[in-house]
């Protein structure tokens, strides 16, 4: 499409162009078809000149003299082109287009003028990124992104002589890719941020439309892909841009191949419908010949292949007043296939459509339903039940479980859609691509084995029974279970899509490859109206040639609970309130219903209340070890405190309050095969009771904003240099939402926390944390757990020491069970008397100290703090001696006296008994007589006169020394009554 560019010339100069040519050579007088005019820039009064320039130099001379042009505020309509020669709008002739005011980029075969693509690394640290090819691509009808780990970059630029705007198409499925679109000014301003980022497509294209101020623009379009794993990403698709509020076309345009008008003064061109075709600038389309065929659209046509068991499918009429459905079987429409044809080796007869007409008996209701007269299936009324015949009242003490279950499918529910999508042409005049079939609803052949065949549940919202209470936080809003199957030869794959919002979808799972008869369930979290989706492609490569149309996909059976304005299938007992209206009521907190009653009773202490189920004692589950039930009794929680036995039979307590706060922590570095660095970053809220901080996780990069919350998260980050985004975050869910248990052994609930992955030379048991995720995936059909061990480690001051195993980089070896290991002086147990000594000094000058210690290695933390230093009077050693010395030489002084006293004593027995033994005389048997009447002893008058004769103490001596006498008597002195003394011997 040609512009004006008279902006860019100046009059003056092009006029002294023409005065040298003339005057520089002799050149032939230029023809109408040698040259063209443009536009001088407009002056301050608003005026311009229309010049002529030839198309090229120095060909032909006497071009014609600048003539005053039209005012710069001048523009032409939609459908009308300003003809130069004149300065007036024409319109456009049949088989030609025009915007008018505008420009138009439909055709994408090359890269049309003005546009500008290039690719550059999101993260300006990985240099050695190489981004240089990873641009937009240029597809025919359309323009598709990059689907790397690289920023691709669109933009056009543009000036306009009024206000306008802007209008394209976009495809965008996959939410792993970054999409927006913003405009900058001649201030190189941007949109607002709100508005730039793109919606994702629900099931076709997309339209946006955006106004402009007068001036320079540009258009931007950027996408970034996100995706950190193996899995195929979907570009991004654009087509049909248009931008209006230029001043004027000095042309206009043929039409596309495929595409006509039929009038003059055509806005647009018109798509040929199918079996015609058209060439470029066409003002009608041509039929094919009966042997050819064409889609619409199309600019040429093709040869019908011969038909075969693909081109047809069978489905069911509604049930007749005799309860009868009629087998019907239909040709794929549009219709392109041949009866007539042969196969390619001649010898292939093509097949031919199967008789209809078939009666079979219809299969029953869906359970909530009944068959009116009229042999339809009415669903039944409010406070009734069926199992697919008649509706029955709910007895008394009763309320229906309300839902939808759908398992016979002789007629497409009325909240239930079947459509058609093709990426590479969306104009298909099919919309059916599931259809019914009594026992399963199945998806029938495409256009294209490239079609997505989709297939979507709208539900208006929730609402949770009368018997469950409300502000239960672990109450199971509803959930969806399917039976589903597939058969493929091909890399077909089956999505289930959830889509929170008008237009977008978020993918729930996918399955690839054929896949034998299972069921999938997912848990609503949200009551808004949601719409369920699967989508059936066969390949995801284009082929015009259909190769795999027998591969299919079969649902068997939908089920959803607690859906407005559902229906019953069964009622189940409740508890009945106080008063005459009897309503159902839940049961009290910690109370369970028994089994076929409305009877409510109590659970053991420390149990909570199953979200799935609260009828029957084995509704009540056993909180986990060192866990207690909420006040609600709907989880297990933990005070972060408990005590555990160490070794020795030792009571350890342990207090983690200061490690309770949300803490965040990131993998080590990974890489793309482009290279793009990206993280893991999980998010852990160890523990807590009631109002306890969760850990949440966000996506910051798609329209759905969606977070997730729980004990422990995940999310996958990438450092961005995005307006206003430092870090770019994206595919978050949880990796435990409920506390199982806190414990020193290595397995819990079915849950193995591997020691060898974190060795341990402690003597201390690490405490270890059991988490699980309710979400479950087809890898992970159990759900996903978490396990945190907490080591004492006294060394360790930060409370984010969390480490991954040196064998999974990503934290889990399967995708289902994470391991961490967080390393904190606060994981030690608090410290008692056992973890101190006491160490006594010397007494100094009458002072001694007593200072206590702790044990080493410490292996303790807070707890009781170390006794303060004691201080006690003391003697010294010196004192004890002198004391002793004393005390030796009073006893020896006190021993010497007693032996004399002994002494003395035993000389004074010795006398008596010698007296004794003389005076007995000759007479044997005869006693002495007594010298006295009253003898006693020490009373021996005699005894004083002994020793009268004073000895020295060395004749004493030697009188002790004396030999005995031959007689054997000693020699003993007597003194005689008249005081002589005398001696015997």
């Amino acid at each position: 499409m040609m512009m004006m560019r008279g902006n860019s010339l100046n009059f003056l100069s092009i006029l002294w162009l023409f005065i040298s040519r003339i005057a520089s050579s002799e050149l032939p007088i230029c023809k109408e078809s040698d040259y063209h005019f443009e536009y001088t820039d407009c002056d301050v009064q608003g005026t311009r000149w229309r010049v002529a320039v030839p198309n090229k130099e120095d060909t032909c001379t006497g071009l014609p003299d600048p003539v005053k042009g039209t005012q710069c505020t001048f523009s032409c309509s939609e459908g009308e082109f300003l003809d130069m020669r004149t300065q007036e709008c024409q319109k456009c002739s049949a088989g030609t287009y025009s915007l008018g005011t505008g420009v138009a980029f439909d055709q994408w075969d090359t890269l049309p003028a003005g546009f500008v693509s290039h690719g550059t690394n999101l993260n300006v640290a990985d240099m050695y990124t190489n981004c240089s090819n990873s641009t937009w691509l240029p597809s025919g009808d359309y323009i598709a992104s990059n689907i790397d780990e690289c920023t691709a970059t669109l933009s056009y630029s543009v000036s306009l002589k009024k206000a306008g705007n802007v209008f394209f198409e976009y495809f965008y499925p996959d939410n792993t890719i970054f999409f927006e679109f913003y405009v900058q000014n001649d201030q190189c301003q941007s949109t607002d941020s709100s508005a730039r980022w793109m919606r994702n497509s629900e099931n076709d294209w997309t339209s946006y439309n955006l106004e402009l101020d007068r001036g320079n623009n540009v258009l931007y379009w950027r996408t970034t892909s996100f995706v950190t794993v193996g899995s195929v990403v979907k570009p991004v698709l654009l087509r049909n841009i248009s931008i209006s509020g230029v001043a004027y076309t000095s042309e206009c345009f043929r039409c596309k191949a495929g595409t006509y008008s039929a009038k003059p003064g055509s806005a647009r061109c018109i798509p040929c419908p199918a079996d015609f075709y058209s060439n470029k600038g066409a003002m009608e389309c041509q039929p094919c010949e009966p042997h050819l065929y064409a889609e619409a659209g199309s600019g040429s046509c093709k040869p019908r292949p011969p038909c075969t068991t693909s081109d047809y499918f069978y489905t069911h009429t509604p049930c007749d007043s005799n309860g009868q459905t009629k087998l019907m079987y239909k040709w794929i429409e549009p219709k392109v296939c041949s009866e007539s044809v042969k196969g390619v080796n001649g010898s292939e007869e093509a097949e031919v459509l199967p008789a209809s007409g078939q009666m079979e008996t219809c299969p029953p209701c869906n359970p909530g339903f009944f068959v009116n007269n009229s042999s339809a299936c009415k669903p039944c009324p409010h406070g009734t039940y069926s199992n697919g015949t008649a509706c029955t009242e709910c007895p008394v003490g009763t309320e229906p479980v309300v839902g939808f279950e759908y398992k016979w499918w002789n007629k497409m529910p009325d909240n239930m859609m079947s459509s058609v999508y093709s990426r590479e042409y969306s104009q298909s005049e099919r919309s059916t691509g599931w259809e019914v079939a009594g026992e399963y609803i199945y998806t029938t052949p495409g256009d294209l084995d490239s079609d997505y065949m989709m297939l979507s549940l709208t539900v208006p919202g929730y609402r949770l029974p009368n018997s469950m209470a409300k502000n239960n936080d672990r109450s199971e809003l509803s959930r969806i279970s399917f039976v589903f199957e597939t058969q493929c030869t091909a890399d077909c794959k089956l999505y289930f899509m959830a889509g929170y919002t008008e237009r977008n979808n978020e993918m729930v799972e996918q399955w690839t490859g054929t896949t034998r008869k299972q069921s999938y369930s997912y848990l609503v979290k949200y009551n808004r109206t949601i719409t369920f989706t699967w989508a059936f492609q066969r390949t995801q490569e284009y082929s015009e040639v259909r190769r795999y149309s027998g591969d299919f996909a079969k649902l068997y059976s939908v089920q959803i609970s607690n859906v407005l304005g559902g229906v019953a299938s069964q009622c189940r007992h409740c508890a009945l309130g106080s008063g005459s209206r009897s309503e159902c009521v839940p049961c009290p907190p910690a109370n369970y219903m028994v089994s076929g009653s409305g009877v409510c009773r109590s659970c053991p202490a420390n149990t909570f209340i199953r979200a799935d189920q609260t009828v029957g004692e084995a509704a009540c589950v056993s909180c986990g070890p060192n866990t207690h039930s909420n006040k609600a009794h709907s989880a297990c929680v933990s005070t972060c405190r408990l005590q555990s036995i160490g070794g020795g039979n030792q009571v350890l307590y342990y207090d983690f309050t200061p490690l309770a706060n949300v803490t965040s922590f990131q993998s080590s570095p990974r890489f793309t095969v482009k290279g793009l660095r990206y993280f893991l970053q999980f998010r852990v809220g160890l523990c807590g009771e009631e109002g306890r901080e969760v850990a949440e996780c966000m996506d910051n990069v798609t329209e759905t904003r969606k977070v997730v919350r729980g004990y422990a998260c995940l999310s996958t980050v990438v450092p961005s240099d995005i307006r206003g985004q430092s870090v770019v975050s994206s595919q978050p869910f949880t990796i435990g939402d409920t506390l199982m248990g806190v414990t020193t052994d290595a397995t819990l609930g079915g849950i193995d926390s591997i020691q060898s992955s974190f060795p341990s030379e402690s003597n201390l048991p690490d405490v270890i944390f059991y988490y699980r995720s309710s979400d479950t995936t087809q890898a992970c059909k159990k759900g996903r757990s978490t396990t945190i061990r907490l080591r004492c480690d006294p060394a360790v001051t930060a409370n984010d020491h969390i480490t991954l195993p040196s064998a999974c980089s990503g934290g889990t070896c399967d995708g289902c069970s994470f391991h961490f290991l967080w390393r904190s002086h606060y994981a030690c147990p608090l410290c008692t008397q056992s973890n101190y000594r006491e160490i006594v000094s010397a007494c100094i000058q009458g002072i001694q100290r007593t200072t206590y210690v702790w044990q080493e290695p410490l292996q303790c933390t807070r707890g009781v703090s170390l006794p303060a230093q004691t201080v006690r009077a003391c003697v010294t050693l010196d004192f004890w001696l002198k004391v002793g010395v004393s005390t030796g030489t009073v006893a020896a002084i006190l021993l010497i006296s007693i032996s004399c006293y002994f002494w003395k004593r035993t000389r004074k027995l010795e006398y008596k008994y010698s007296k004794l033994m003389m005076t007995t005389g000759d007479k044997e048997c005869e006693l002495p007589a007594a010298d006295s009447c009253a003898i006693m002893e020490g009373e021996d008058a005699e005894d004083d006169l002994i020793y009268l004769t004073k000895k020295s103490f060395f004749t004493k001596i030697k009188s002790f020394s004396r030999e005995r006498s031959s007689d054997g008597f000693d020699s003993v002195p007597l003194k005689s009554s008249s005081g002589l003394e005398m001696e015997m011997s």
